[in-house]
Formats: C-alpha cells, structure tokens, sequence
C-alpha cells in the first residue's frame, strides 16, 4: 500500500493536507501501531495477554456450550443463546447460520429452524479473541447428504492434519511462511480453497494484520497473541470444516510472570496444553499458550457430542 494511500473520510485527510501546506505530505502511519514484525502492537505485556486470555476463555466457552447443547429443531436464534452473550464488548457480530445459509458462513442468526443433516458453523468474538467452529448436524456419516460421506476422509481430516502442523510448527523465531507453508503443504489443493492468511495476529480488533503469507520472512516474537484460523471454502456439497482458536506466544520470562500474576489464567493454559497434548496428540513448543477452552477440538458431527479428530497412534 503506498504510504499516501490513507483509509479515513476525505474530509479530514484535505483539512490536514491543508494545515500542512507545502511543508510536507500526510502520510499512512497505521504501520507503527500495526506492522506485524514490530508494531506497537503486535507485542503484548503480560497484562495485556491476561485480557486477552479472559476474552477467549468466555467467547471459546461459548461455543462449547452450543456444541454440547445444540439440537434440532431450535431456531438459530435459540441456538445462539447458549453463547451466553454476557455485554462484553465484541470484535465482531456473533455468527451462527445453518442450512442454506451457511455457506455464505457470516450471517448472523435467525429464526430459521435447525435441522437433522444441516451444515451449520458459528462464530463469537469479544475484544481480544474470536473463536469459530463449522461441520454438519448429525450423529455419523451416514446422515450426511448423498455423495458426500466421505466428508472426514476427503476433507475434515487433511484439514485437521493442517491444524495440527500448524501448532507443531507456532513457536517464538518461527517465521510467517513457516506457518504458510506448513498448511499448504497438506491442503494447498484447489479443492480445500484455501485463500485469507492461515493465521493472524489479533488484538482488541479481530484481525490486526498477519504476519503468515507465502514467503514471509518475518520471525514470531514473544508477545504476540496470535489466531490460528484456516478456513476452507470448497464451494462443493462438502461445505467446510473449521477451527479458529488463540494462542500467545511467550518466553521463560514472560510465562513466570504470568504463572506468578495470573494463576487462575495459567492453571487453565497448562490445563489446555495437557488436552492438547495428552488427548489431541498435539506436541506443542513451551511457548505456546493456548487460549481457548476448546483448543483444536473439532468435531465434524455435532451430534456426536464429544466426538473429534486426533492424531492417531500418538
């Protein structure tokens, strides 16, 4: 983007250029709070992070409620109230859509019925984290629609084998198209459709900027709170599958002030690397903070209540 290039009302970007005169031009400064290798603030402090951490917990619990209480015959709206949307300020509107709608993987919810075999996905953010989940209404394979009850195998399962590579891959020195890479390597197939960022930076907006694009050399630093949010858009009967969850990054320092400032915090961050790990399979670096209360917990069929992927053999 050139630097002139400025995203505010015409009106003020002239009333500036006009005090400045011929002294100088007005410039896109948006880089110094937001540049994804040093901005202002791509970097957390402890306190920061502990927010964001509380964020996380409540939106992330929010579709674990949805997920273990969702049936059909509840309309989106009814479904959406297990949320438990409680006033705290948000990054975005809250996302549950079912059916047809589905996906166009935005809408916000309706009073449209829910119903057995519907493709369904949700989304709830609030400042500092947002959390995403998508699959289908049903119990097995068997209820999916017909020509697609290889649903797991062609598209779930490669997409999770990403996720996970993925959090293998996350670590403090790590650079973005590490990252880029990792996930293209398992679904840079056009049938996955694969397009925005796998991963983002996040702050009290939804997406900061993203330092994980084909290529990029820009290393991951202690501080950052950080989205993994790969979205799969098929365009295909397969509809989508979904995780978008929040981690932090954090040297030995930045984790003892946090264990010693935040136990309550901490003691749910070790909690989730042990599920991730001792359940999920999922060999994280001791920098990475998950933040979610369903950390990498995908099920592609929603009634199957604590049915998801894992890596086999681990």
């Amino acid at each position: 983007m050139a630097k002139t290039t400025l995203d505010l009302p015409s009106f003020i970007a002239d009333t500036l250029r006009s005090l400045a005169g011929d002294r100088g031009v007005i410039v896109n400064a948006a880089n110094l709070l937001m540049n994804p290798a040093d901005g202002l603030r791509a970097i957390n402090e402890a306190d920061q992070l502990a927010a964001f951490e509380f964020a996380a917990t409540y939106s992330s619990q929010g579709l674990r409620n949805v997920l273990q209480g969702i049936e059909p015959g509840m309309t989106e709206l009814q479904a959406a109230r297990l949320m438990g949307i409680n006033g705290l300020p948000q990054c975005c509107h809250p996302m549950l859509s079912a059916g047809r709608r589905a996906a166009y993987g935005l809408p916000s919810p309706r009073l449209e019925i829910i119903k057995r075999g519907d493709p369904i996905t949700m989304a709830y953010g609030i400042q500092g984290s947002l959390n995403a989940r998508a699959g289908f209404l049903v119990e097995d394979a068997a209820e999916l629609p017909r020509g697609i009850q290889d649903y797991v195998e062609k598209l779930v399962a490669p997409y999770f084998c990403a996720v996970v590579d993925w959090y293998e891959t996350v670590g403090i020195g790590v650079p973005g198209g590490a990252l880029w890479q990792a996930v293209h390597e398992r679904i840079g197939d056009r049938f996955f459709g694969v397009a925005l960022n796998p991963g983002h930076l996040i702050h009290i907006d939804e997406w900061m900027h993203s330092p994980v694009f084909s290529g990029s050399d820009i290393r991951l630093k202690s501080g950052m709170a950080l989205q993994v949010d790969i979205i799969p858009a098929t365009g295909t009967d397969y509809f989508t599958t979904n995780i978008e969850d929040g981690i932090a990054l954090a040297d030995e320092a930045l984790r003892e002030e946090i264990a010693a400032r935040f136990p309550e915090a901490w003691r749910r961050i070790e909690a989730r690397r042990a599920f991730m790990t001792g359940v999920l399979g999922i060999r994280l670096k001791p920098e990475v903070l998950p933040f979610s209360n369903i950390p990498a917990f995908l099920p592609p069929f929603w009634l199957s209540r604590n049915s998801a992927m894992a890596v086999a053999g681990r």
